[in-house]
């Protein structure tokens, strides 16, 4: 239902995203999920259908070359995993629902050296199976001095490094 079906119908709480939620998802992913914790996940933003979702660079996920890259399996977590919690915010109760990935492809576009971000867009939630897509760019990061930055191919503005497409089981409660 969108919030002017609930409007004309005489409901009187529209279907968007509560801020509750959306600060508890926020707080669990940057500070209490060990994984995504450890890569320093944040949230950037969270609405209804789309969630962007950043992991600053760090040598820690990079391959050993000259200059490094960042791992793909960081781009493909980000696809993952926003793509899912995009799916999240459009349930009833998005903390009493689940979602599990049934499948995830990612297309990698060219080496990311940057900052890692985002943007998750969901393309259908249906009644057990929802479709995401995502694409990640990669960004400069903030803290690399000039004398160093051609060592980046990132840009400030970000290019896109990969794009993914995933389905998930939706749990409904």
């Amino acid at each position: 239902m969108t919030d002017e079906d609930a409007e004309a119908s005489g409901d009187s709480e529209p279907s968007g995203l509560r801020d509750d939620a959306a600060a508890f998802v926020q707080a669990y992913i940057e500070q209490e999920h060990g994984y995504l914790s450890w890569l320093g996940t944040r949230v950037d933003s969270m609405e209804s259908g789309r969630v962007v979702m950043t992991v600053p660079y760090d040598e820690k996920l990079t391959n050993t070359t000259n200059p490094p890259t960042v791992h793909g399996g960081i781009a493909a977590t980000l696809i993952d995993t926003a793509g899912g919690i995009a799916q999240r915010t459009l349930l009833d109760d998005p903390l009493d629902g689940g979602v599990a990935t049934v499948n995830l492809n990612v297309n990698y576009l060219r080496r990311a050296s940057g900052d890692l971000t985002a943007t998750a867009e969901v393309v259908r939630a249906g009644g057990t199976i929802g479709v995401s897509t995502v694409t990640v760019v990669s960004r400069t990061p903030e803290r690399v001095d000039e004398d160093a930055s051609h060592r980046w191919e990132g840009t400030p503005s970000g290019e896109a490094v990969a794009t993914g497409q995933a389905s998930y089981r939706l749990f409904r409660e």
